[in-house]
């Protein structure tokens, strides 16, 4: 018989502001400005929430040049979106959260461009009840995230922007251009919406989506544009891992020993794989149809601990993160079992190390 207990339900993932609702608290309370109208704190603050600052204990939360974080924060500032652009599983989103985070205080107007096939879901919609029985008023009308963020003052998050059909990408030029929206079926100054002090737009598009709708030249040029890449340096990415992994792990109740020489080991993997070059500089192969993001890493981490926790005793091992890894590299290209296998004899069979040595030994995973 089982017994059932009385648990108190959470969110699985709660948006950055919340999560760092004390980091934003501080930086706001002591923030000397200038602060850009309509925003929360200065741009200055905004770099200082998403590179860090350890003298202030606000954690780094995302690895990239100074210089480019900063080019997108002015560029927020201007009357011209941005547009962050890169591989899968560079953090853009994760950017674009904490932007809107920092800027806004309010990361969850969010737009996905594959959800998106009409002007409705794009600018607004009604309500079909108040509409039959009021008709057409502000009371009845419906706004999307996009048309919140206007009205509101705030940053709006569109994603994967790339995969919006390009007539409703177009939809946006008059809202970046003019900032305005008209309704026609209001009439007078009820039909028309200005954007207010502190709203943007932030869009994020994957470089494989590339040609999936091709953004129009009115839109480019309405946009900033900034590459985010990979993390370059093997030290910061086994960082982020940690940090992410441990959060990850925490939200999902369980406590699993992260050993950092295993970390490694997967960091390393993905990290040699995806840039096609091992650490002392050799070429390898690269995996065609896995990302092997820093991102992908956290999800192949996260799994192994909690293999570990529900099947191993809490410790996470070599052979727990070998399973994940396998079945993150190896996806629908049946070459990478190929290239897979010779990295493995090229560049894992001469290493040193215990944990090598496991890796070495569970190869036959790959088969």
């Amino acid at each position: 018989m089982k017994h059932s207990k009385a648990t108190t339900r959470s969110a699985q993932r709660e948006p950055a502001e919340a999560t760092y609702r004390e980091e934003l608290d501080k930086l706001m309370s002591m923030d000397p400005g200038p602060v850009p109208p309509g925003w929360q704190m200065s741009p200055r603050g905004v770099e200082k929430f998403l590179l860090g600052d350890e003298k202030l204990g606000i954690e780094r939360k995302f690895v990239a040049d100074r210089a480019m974080v900063v080019r997108i924060i002015i560029s927020l500032c201007t009357s011209r979106g941005c547009l962050l652009v890169g591989e899968p599983g560079t953090a853009k989103s994760w950017l674009s959260e904490l932007l809107a985070a920092a800027i806004s205080g309010n990361s969850t107007l969010t737009l996905q461009g594959g959800a998106i096939s009409q002007v409705s879901q794009l600018l607004y919609s009604w309500n079909e009840a108040i509409l039959h029985t009021e008709g057409p008023t502000r009371k009845a009308l419906v706004p999307t995230p996009l048309l919140r963020g206007m009205m509101e003052g705030r940053l709006v998050r569109f994603e994967e922007i790339a995969r919006c059909p390009q007539a409703l990408q177009d939809a946006l030029l008059s809202v970046l251009s003019d900032r305005v929206v008209v309704i026609p079926e209001l009439p007078g100054d009820d039909g028309v919406i200005l954007a207010q002090q502190g709203f943007n737009l932030v869009a994020t598009s994957n470089s494989v989506d590339e040609g999936v709708h091709r953004m129009s030249a009115a839109l480019k040029r309405r946009m900033n544009f900034e590459e985010i890449r990979p993390i370059r340096q093997l030290a910061d990415e086994i960082e982020v891992v940690l940090r992410e992994v441990a959060k990850a792990n925490r939200r999902a109740g369980i406590e699993v020993a992260l050993e950092l020489s295993v970390v490694e080991v997967l960091v390393t993997l993905f990290h040699e794989l995806r840039n096609g070059q091992t650490l002392d500089g050799r070429s390898t192969d690269r995996l065609a149809g896995a990302a092997l993001s820093t991102a992908e890493a956290v999800s192949v981490a996260h799994a192994a601990s909690l293999n570990a926790w529900y099947y191993g005793g809490g410790a996470m091992t070599v052979e727990h993160l070998m399973h994940h890894i396998i079945g993150s590299a190896l996806k629908d290209q049946p070459d990478d079992r190929r290239r897979l296998k010779h990295y493995f004899e090229t560049a894992v069979a001469p290493r040193k190390g215990e944990h090598w040595r496991q890796v070495w030994a569970l190869r036959s995973l790959i088969n």
